[in-house]
């Protein structure tokens, strides 16, 4: 091992590897070179397709570089994969748990799998069952674990024999924020205590600033490599909250247009606007909307990554473009505006059970016309269960739930043709191409002739996706794969638009055309329920409600429910801190 790598745990010296897809070849790592050092957490940071689980897999020798060097713990990953492994932990995105056995017999597996000795298993087991708070549950089922439950088994099981190198691939995705913390609380000790050296890959660009450095990478290219700070260092005075008399997707939309501006996400009842190094200054932006309040904050790491990515073009990501009138629902006030004249979903009392087991428990609650609603919980907490039940997919064991007027138990097929649904993994058919799907699903809808037609070729247009209308679903960009998955679930215009995890994985800029696009919907009258673990999105729901262990918490807007977790250690809460403050209130949902 060489002086120049002493230090470091991983060195890539232009790493590339392309995979073969149908007749294409997809660059998924094009000459990454960079360096993680020892006994720190390095995040490898980026949207999904960006590279982040190939670049894993390489490390961990389970892939061949098509060209370059990969060194770990001194070691050439080519020659020698097996001593490698021998001195990491690996934990992939879908961790082999066997569900139908219980905590300690998952751990014993892993225990004859890694080679440990019987005599040191129980002290281990006993540390691991601590440091994850998993005590209690030694003899419960993996299956019957909560989402955040099965993450920490899941990584006990990687620790089972302590590695010196851990490399953990997106181990929050899908998990709400409570967990999250707690997973991070755990990754930290293991930093911390015993000098272990993390690999922390993950799309959620605030989980970048609790790593000591961050190697950012986007369509297999490293956009940047350092600390933290590095990247918000040159965004210092440009971030500002603004508020204005108007409402705030009005103030959003217009301070989007505005020259000077370089990005804008709505917090609550507010904007948050980053501006661009050549910006005409505060006055020239104020100047665009009358009464205009702009507030310097401090900048965060997501904007050092706008700005990069917005300084690569339009080959960096899609290009944010405001979306055009989609016709997509009966025109009216924004949603400001006319939020509390009608409730088009009203759920009263309504408990669902499994057998013993009630995963919604006497939950009330009603969502106006030309509302974004969010419905926001810890895993396990009966979110998913009503979310299914409204899409009439599960009937309730008691009460009632109407959807546009109508009951959810005796006309549910009628109430369906009203709502258009989005999964979270989108439910598109990958092996079908764009024009197929969108023709599909209009049908599917009860289109047909003339205005299926006139449909697919809205789609097409509003989406910009008629070059691409012959291309394969599967083999799209993730963030094309979300605009086809929300032109299929308006095809029929419907009344109201049920999102599932809506922006998962997905790049910034992505994820904010898709949200402008969701902000014109609500103006034209379309009431939006959507469930999110990602607190950023939740800011943009006019109200929230949320639940744990079956009941409702709370509900009120993103504001009022941090004002709620407001006090003299949390002066300025995130909606994140109100979150877990209101799941901590009502007790620990694990233990249910």
């Amino acid at each position: 091992m060489s002086d120049r790598t002493a230090d470091a745990a991983i060195v890539l010296e232009d790493v590339r590897r392309s995979f073969r897809t149908g007749r294409r070849s997809v660059e998924a790592l094009a000459g990454v070179s960079a360096r993680a050092a020892r006994a720190q957490i390095t995040g490898l940071v980026g949207p999904d397709g960006a590279g982040k689980t190939t670049l894993m897999r390489l490390i961990a020798g389970l892939l061949r570089p098509d060209a370059g060097r990969i060194e770990v713990l001194g070691l050439d990953v080519a020659r020698n994969p097996l001593g490698v492994q021998s001195r990491l932990g690996y934990m992939p995105q879908r961790f082999g748990l066997y569900e139908d056995l219980t905590v300690r017999e998952n751990l014993e597996l892993y225990a004859d799998l890694q080679g440990l000795s019987p005599g040191g298993r129980a002290a281990r087991y006993a540390e691991l069952m601590r440091m994850t708070g998993l005590e209690p549950f030694l003899s419960r089922r993996a299956g019957r674990l909560s989402g955040g439950m099965k993450q920490k088994l899941g990584l006990a099981c990687t620790l089972v024999n302590p590695p010196q190198l851990l490399l953990l691939d997106e181990p929050t995705v899908g998990v709400d924020p409570v967990s999250r913390r707690e997973l991070w609380q755990i990754i930290e000790h293991l930093v911390r205590d015993a000098r272990a050296t993390v690999l922390f890959s993950t799309a959620y660009l605030d989980e970048a600033e609790r790593c000591d450095q961050v190697l950012l990478i986007h369509e297999g290219r490293l956009l940047g490599s350092g600390p933290p700070e590095h990247f918000t260092a040159a965004m210092k005075g440009r971030s500002f909250i603004a508020t204005a008399p108007i409402g705030r997707r009005a103030l959003q939309e217009r301070l989007a247009r505005t020259p000077g501006v370089l990005d804008t996400v709505i917090q609550g009842g507010r904007v948050r606007v980053v501006t661009t190094g050549d910006s005409p200054g505060r006055q020239g932006i104020a100047a665009a909307v009358p009464d205009l309040t702009l507030t310097p904050i401090a900048p965060r790491f997501e904007d050092g990554f706008v700005a990069r990515l917005r300084a690569r073009g339009p080959d960096g990501s899609a290009a944010l473009a405001a979306p055009a009138s989609s016709g997509s629902a009966p025109t009216g006030e924004p949603a400001e505006a006319s939020a509390g004249r009608e409730a088009i979903i009203r759920v009263s009392e309504v408990t669902r059970r499994f057998g013993e087991f009630t995963a919604v428990d006497q939950v009330s609650f009603e969502v106006q016309r030309g509302e974004v609603f969010g419905l926001l919980g810890a895993n396990g907490a009966g979110k998913s269960t009503t979310f299914r039940m409204l899409c009439g997919l599960l009937p309730p064991t008691e009460g009632e739930l109407r959807v546009a007027g109508f009951d959810l138990r005796t006309a549910a097929a009628v109430a369906r043709r009203r709502i258009g649904y989005m999964a979270q993994r989108f439910s598109l058919y990958g092996d079908l191409t764009v024009s197929q799907n969108l023709r599909f699903f209009s049908s599917v809808y009860g289109l047909s002739g003339p205005q299926q037609r006139r449909r697919i070729e809205w789609a097409g247009g509003e989406f910009s996706l008629g070059a691409l209308a012959e291309a394969k679903a599967g083999e799209l960009p993730l963030g094309f794969k979300q605009r086809l998955a929300l032109a299929c679930a308006l095809m029929h215009e419907p009344e109201i638009l049920f999102l599932d995890e809506p922006t998962s994985g997905v790049d910034p800029l992505a994820r904010r055309e898709f949200w402008r696009r969701i902000n014109a919907l609500a103006g034209q009258g379309v009431t939006v329920l959507v469930t999110t673990h990602f607190m950023e999105e939740a800011e943009y729901c006019d109200r929230l409600l949320i639940m744990a262990q079956g009941r409702v918490l709370t509900e009120g807007t993103p504001d009022a429910i941090k004002a709620a977790a407001r006090g003299p250690e949390r002066p300025d809460p995130t909606l994140e801190d109100a979150f877990i403050a209101a799941i901590g209130a009502a007790g620990a949902p694990e233990a249910a």
